[in-house]
């Protein structure tokens, strides 16, 4: 024992944070992300929701740029430490956050961006953003898989995070769609069949995963208490898929034609559908947590705030592009849960930063 303490002396300081930085920190990326988005959505019912909007976005950059030093240094400094959480087979799945962050952050600037630093600069920010995000995404989509086909999982150990590093790829489309008109001409219908191909694979590993996590769910002891929250994450593939796709088809009619748009918009109709589903099934279960008291706070927690946010911002393009009044009330329903669940997990994590415990290790 003692020859270990020697060869492992506490690390303390700054270094202390980079050892312990857990790699599900980019979630907060995300759920600040998407939530500045849908606040710029649903500025054209309450207008002050555009401050708020900008107020997030920025947020949201200074938030990657801090949490990406951390992130970064640990590969250096800690490599040892980040090689065995890309191996454990429920951390590994939180590496995905950090190119989801990389391609919230380029929609961010899309949407909110334009408006404010002029669409030339924003929408070149959004492309170095979205390619280093894309190319990370297919990374993690190819290395993570791998590395759990390789090692010993059994079922308890399967939850919906396993979602994120194959069906990263789904979010890419979201920006990359309608970044297409920026790219020179020769480059845009390669892109736009990267973007299909993106949405492609991780429309149907969502499909083979989310069997196999609904089969844990049944069949399996019940999810931890600090994993409850990623049952959320199905709403993440089904509101970002649809998001995702109605972008795709608005810019895909010089290639497909303009029929190819009423399709696509008619299977994102149906594959929101099922959103409506789940997230019944995912407020019960949660609700069944709190009253059991059985929901630790977790950086878990952070699933709360992207998947609705995806879900969110997919019901309000539904409703745009089908001209249903009904289903923009009930999407900003969903923003006012956003909203809640988004104020509560940053106060709560913002208070466990400040006391230093969420770097405890």
């Amino acid at each position: 024992m003692d020859a270990h303490l020697e060869s492992e002396p506490e690390v303390r300081g700054f270094k202390r944070v980079i050892k312990n930085f857990a790699p599900s920190w980019f979630a907060a990326v995300m759920g600040t992300g998407i939530f500045a988005v849908t606040s710029e959505y649903y500025s054209c019912l309450w207008p002050w929701l555009e401050n708020l909007a900008v107020c997030l976005w920025v947020l949201n950059i200074i938030l990657f740029c801090l949490l990406l030093i951390p992130w970064t240094a640990r590969w250096f400094l800690f490599k040892k430490d980040a090689l065995r959480d890309i191996n454990h087979p429920i951390t590994g799945q939180f590496y995905a956050t950090m190119s989801i962050g990389c391609l919230v952050l380029a929609a961010d600037f899309l949407v909110v961006g334009t408006g404010y630093l002029g669409v030339e600069l924003a929408v070149s920010i959004a492309k170095v953003c979205w390619v280093l995000g894309a190319v990370l995404a297919l990374l993690f989509a190819i290395i993570i898989p791998v590395v759990n086909f390789f090692n010993k999982v059994t079922i308890e150990d399967l939850n919906p995070a396993w979602f994120m590093p194959p069906v990263s790829l789904i979010v890419a489309p979201v920006a990359g769609a309608k970044l297409i008109p920026y790219w020179p001409q020769n480059l845009q219908e390669p892109l736009l069949l990267i973007n299909y191909t993106f949405w492609g694979i991780g429309f149907f590993l969502f499909i083979f995963l989310a069997v196999i996590c609904f089969y844990r769910l049944i069949v399996a002891p019940p999810l931890p208490g600090s994993l409850m929250p990623t049952i959320w994450i199905y709403l993440g593939p089904i509101g970002v898929g649809t998001i995702a796709l109605l972008n795709l088809g608005s810019v895909s009619a010089p290639w497909l034609g303009s029929f190819a748009q009423t399709v696509i918009n008619l299977f994102g109709l149906i594959y929101w559908g099922f959103g409506f589903w789940w997230l019944i099934i995912a407020c019960i279960m949660t609700l069944i947590c709190i009253l059991h008291k059985n929901l630790p706070y977790a950086l878990s927690w952070w699933a709360f705030t992207f998947p609705i946010g995806a879900y969110t911002g997919a019901t309000f393009l539904i409703a745009a592009a089908f001209q249903f009044p009904m289903l923009r009330t009930y999407g900003f329903i969903c923003y006012g849960l956003l909203a809640l669940c988004w104020l509560i997990v940053f106060s709560q994590t913002l208070y466990r930063v400040c006391t230093g415990e969420l770097f405890n290790g």
